[in-house]
Parts: C-alpha cells; sequence; structure tokens
C-alpha cells in the first residue's frame, strides 16, 4: 500500500491517522465516563485522570499532524456517483467533526491547567500551563468538555453510519478506500 493518499485510495499515513483517532476518541471517552465515578480511595483514582490526560494531549499532536497532513496528502476526490449536496455535507461533516475534536481538547487542556498546574505527558515531560485562573475555568471548561464530547461522539457514529450507508445502499467506494483498497 502506497504511502500517500492517491485518486482512488487512501494511503497507509492516512488510514492509520483516521482509525487511530477514532480509536483514541471512543477509548478516551470511555475513559472520562469511567474516571468521573470513581471513589476517593481507588486505585485508578489519580491514574485515570493522567491517562486520559496524556492520551488526550497525545491526540492533539495528532491531529495537527492529521491536518498537516490533509494539506501534503489531499484526500482522494468524492465519488463520481455523488451529488453535489452529499459532498457539500462530507465537506460540513469533517470540518464539524475536525472543529469539535479541537475543542474538545481545547477543554480538556482548561479543565487541567485551571490551577496553573502543567500536564505531564505519561511522565516524560510536562505541556505547561499557559492559560489558568479564569473564573469558574474548571466548572465551566469541564461542563463544555463533556457537552461536546458527546457530541463528538454522535457524530462520529453518524460518521460511521453514513460510511455504511455509500457501501451497502449507495454502493460506492467512500468505505473501501479508507479499508485501503483501491476504488
Amino acid at each position: 500500500m502506497q504511502l500517500r493518499n492517491s485518486t482512488s485510495r487512501y494511503g497507509w499515513v492516512s488510514i492509520f491517522l483516521h482509525w487511530g483517532v477514532a480509536l483514541a476518541v471512543f477509548g478516551l471517552f470511555a475513559l472520562g465516563l469511567w474516571m468521573v465515578d470513581l471513589g476517593y480511595y481507588d486505585p485508578w483514582r489519580k491514574a485515570g485522570p493522567d491517562l486520559h490526560k496524556s492520551i488526550g494531549l497525545t491526540l492533539f499532536f495528532f491531529m495537527v499532524l492529521r491536518v498537516v497532513w490533509r494539506f501534503i496528502s489531499p484526500p482522494p476526490p468524492p465519488p463520481p456517483t455523488q451529488g453535489r449536496l452529499t459532498r457539500i455535507a462530507a465537506k460540513l461533516g469533517h470540518a464539524f467533526l475536525y472543529l469539535d475534536l479541537f475543542l474538545v481538547m481545547v477543554a480538556g487542556y482548561l479543565i487541567s491547567t485551571a490551577d496553573g498546574v502543567g500536564i505531564p505527558v505519561f511522565g516524560l515531560f510536562e505541556v505547561p500551563a499557559l492559560v489558568s485562573g479564569l473564573p469558574n475555568q474548571a466548572e465551566t471548561a469541564g461542563d463544555v468538555h463533556l457537552y461536546l464530547a458527546w457530541i463528538l461522539v454522535v457524530f462520529s457514529v453518524l460518521h460511521g453510519l453514513a460510511a455504511f450507508k455509500h457501501h451497502f445502499i449507495d454502493r460506492d467506494a467512500t468505505l473501501v478506500r479508507m479499508l485501503g483498497r483501491k476504488a
């Protein structure tokens, strides 16, 4: 399989970034829901949030890489059978997913840095607290983080259902291209 995208399929870098981000988003969502209910004496009470933050910051790096990669290796054009409205909806849907994901990560950063303390990433380095001390920063960012995360997961499921619709109903190559197969 090729490294870069072609006119008929995605390359392995785009495929890795797409599926890796999807796995991270759903994993972080599950971890986030699980860790908020941990008891005070639970051994995961500190480890769960630390892991969530480390994966989230790593995801931020990969999302920046993903955006840059889209400019270096543009995605294949939509199949010619797709109508104008479908193409517009796809562009808007992808833009919304990217925007929502970045906003979720910014809100998570604002939760974690509200007290002016940096965020350790897997114990290897620390991301500094550049924004802190805003009124109700942790609470407001926490609410935004939660609601945007739910929206992200719902739209990601709709994104997946749209891919199945293209594959099973429209019978076009939208899904198989993201699996690395030629259109």
